[in-house]
């Protein structure tokens, strides 16, 4: 079935193909990423959509002495497949598997590891930076896209590049715009005319020329001046002319022999080249064609109708559903609120509240620092803003919350998708950080619910608090407890006891609360009575309940899913410490201080002791029985 793939071990295998082999090949690719990806889940429609890219690249360019950076990486399934990745492939995104993203320890043709987006240009900058310095061989091309070219530090690092003019080749992959076919033909045509060899040795012989006169510069700048106007009445280029970049296209970026040639042409070109080819998003495989939002990232599905695969039993609504409803009802009876996504209107829930309320949502792009100051001027105006971004992505937004909204204590929502272990995204997704680099913002208040039900009362709760406030939840669905239909603010800074005893107290955050109640249901069989606190806020702590329990119990033991280092656990002894309680049997279980790969979240959290035997072996063990 995959008679050329199979035999491609390293991309110089590409260069011995001839065009009609290189497209039997694209096909046969397009075909083995549909097949993996219907069983395994992944990103689909952005790997589909550059797979000629992938092989006119690696047809022109020699990686690994050629860095090649693939942006986001969300893209690089097709790369992966012919840099001696097709045994193995079977395994993407499972434990132990090949990584759904660029990873160096994997292959040497990895070049960075990539999860986050609009990153490519300033590495790529920097690669080439050092090969000039060290008098390094090869080129660099950073391949940019899907979205990517909306963040800010895209269009800084383009600034910078074209101020020092190194040798770096940029291709911006629009899998967005809408050209002409007649008005792409006609742009790729003079892309490719205007950097062949010939075109580009004459035009350096005229300039040397007119040159040696005044009359002569002046002649020149009238030429160059005809030719940056040629190009940019037919394309976008003037944008990327002002960066001082060389900007080639719009090229087709399904069309081999075009891109090709065009590659061919830019290795030879000095200082930076933006190179622009269109492509589809899905291309190949129908259903994500007609519907690349859905495909962007997908979960198991049949080949033939590109339905999803259904669970063999109903799961409960996911927490970011039910966030979205909730915050739905909210948002009807005060008309104050408005919400804000960077790019992520679907994954975060906002697609629902979009439809509902067209006027009072932003889509602000893949701009997660904008996201934050927009808010922050919106609730300077008046406006109860909510601003919804994965964990992992807010990341990116840290010193906004500290600046623009945490030091003048506005009043806006953070509602904080994906908090703690994602599964098969891995490290670069893992909601790992966010308690950590949040507690330590005066004014921030963090809340975490046990389960979807108290989702709804924090999110109520925190449009009635007067200053920022996080609300964070994990990625899937919720434990199965009914809803309450009237919304309750809860007491800020107050936590839940769910369980009463007094040998050891689990002091729990967010959904591990049921893994603490099964875990006391376990211990109970051992005579061990265990306390169980739904703590619900990392900051403020309920001081007077924790030091409560650290009196009347034994031994005090904290389950989170975020970093240990600097977590709800590290709140809990500091607040210990504060208290001046000396307590001798004491454990914290969260995310260990290292990088958590990739694999179902169960196997994840059983490997990091995160289940409820394993909580109840560690109480066993702090006990002494």
């Amino acid at each position: 079935m995959y008679e050329l793939l199979s035999k491609i071990k390293t991309p110089e295998d590409l260069k011995g193909l001839d065009i009609p082999q290189l497209h039997e090949l694209a096909e046969e690719i397009r075909a083995k990423i549909v097949e993996t990806v219907s069983r395994t889940g992944g990103h689909l429609a952005p790997s589909l959509g550059v797979v000629e890219l992938t092989l006119a690249i690696h047809y022109v360019f020699d990686a690994p002495k050629d860095r090649i950076i693939w942006d986001v990486g969300h893209q690089a399934y097709a790369h992966k497949l012919v840099t001696g990745r097709f045994e193995r492939f079977d395994t993407l995104r499972q434990y132990r598997g090949i990584s759904g993203f660029p990873k160096r320890k994997e292959s040497p043709y990895d070049v960075l590891d990539t999860g986050h987006s609009s990153t490519s240009v300033s590495a790529g900058l920097g690669m080439t930076t050092a090969k000039s310095l060290l008098e390094g061989e090869g080129r660099v091309v950073a391949v940019i896209g899907d979205g990517s070219m909306t963040a800010g530090m895209a269009f800084e690092a383009l600034n910078h590049a074209g101020h020092i003019k190194k040798d770096l080749i940029v291709i911006l992959n629009d899998n967005e715009m809408s050209i002409s076919p007649n008005v792409g033909a006609l742009s790729s045509f003079l892309s490719r005319k205007l950097t062949g060899r010939f075109a580009r040795r004459f035009k350096h012989e005229v300039e040397s020329f007119l040159k040696k006169s005044d009359v002569g510069v002046n002649i020149w700048n009238v030429l160059k001046k005809s030719e940056e106007s040629l190009k940019s009445l037919f394309t976008p280029g003037m944008l990327f002319e002002a960066f001082q970049f060389d900007y080639v296209g719009p090229v087709p970026g399904h069309h081999l022999e075009s891109l090709i040639e065009t590659l061919e042409n830019l290795k030879n070109l000095t200082g930076p080249v933006l190179l622009h080819i269109l492509t589809r998003k899905g291309k190949g495989y129908p259903p994500a064609e007609r519907s690349p939002e859905r495909f962007h990232g997908v979960g198991p599905f049949d080949v033939e109708t590109g339905e999803p695969k259904k669970p063999e039993e109903p799961k409960p609504p996911s927490y970011t559903k039910v966030f979205s409803q909730a915050l739905i009802r909210i948002a009807k009876e005060d008309q104050r609120i408005v919400a804000i996504t960077a790019a992520m209107p679907s994954g975060t829930g906002l697609d629902a509240f979009a439809k509902e309320f067209p006027d009072r949502f932003f889509d602000v792009g893949i701009a997660e620092q904008h996201a934050v100051t927009f808010a922050a001027g919106l609730a300077l105006e008046g406006l109860r803003p909510l601003v919804a971004i994965y964990s992992t992505f807010l990341q990116r937004a840290y010193d906004q919350i500290i600046h623009d909204v945490c030091l003048t204590n506005q009043p806006i929502v953070f509602a904080i998708d994906r908090g703690g272990l994602v599964g098969e995204d891995g490290p670069t997704h893992h909601g790992a950080f966010d308690i950590s680099f949040l507690r330590a913002v005066p004014n921030m208040t963090i809340m975490a619910p046990k389960d979807e039900n108290e989702l709804q009362h924090m999110l109520y709760t925190a449009f009635n608090h007067p200053g920022p406030c996080a609300v964070r939840y994990p990625r899937g669905s919720g434990v199965g407890v009914s809803l309450d239909w009237i919304f309750k603010p809860l007491p800020v800074g107050k936590a839940e006891v769910v369980r009463q005893g007094g040998d050891v107290a689990i002091i729990a955050l967010g959904t591990h609360v049921t893994t603490a109640l099964v875990a006391a249901d376990l211990l109970a069989k051992d005579n061990i009575e265990a306390r169980v606190v739904n703590a619900r806020f990392a900051k403020p702590l309920d001081e007077e309940t924790i030091v409560e329990a650290a009196r009347e119990c034994k031994a005090m033991i904290t389950v989170e899913e975020n970093a240990l280092m600097g977590g709800f656990g590290s709140a809990v002894l500091e607040c210990l410490a504060d208290h001046q309680i000396p307590l001798e049997r004491f454990a914290r279980l969260g995310l260990p201080d290292r990088f958590i790969e990739h694999g179902a979240q169960s196997v994840l959290r059983e490997n990091l002791g995160l289940t409820a035997s394993n909580l109840a072996e560690k109480v066993r063990e702090l006990i002494g029985g």
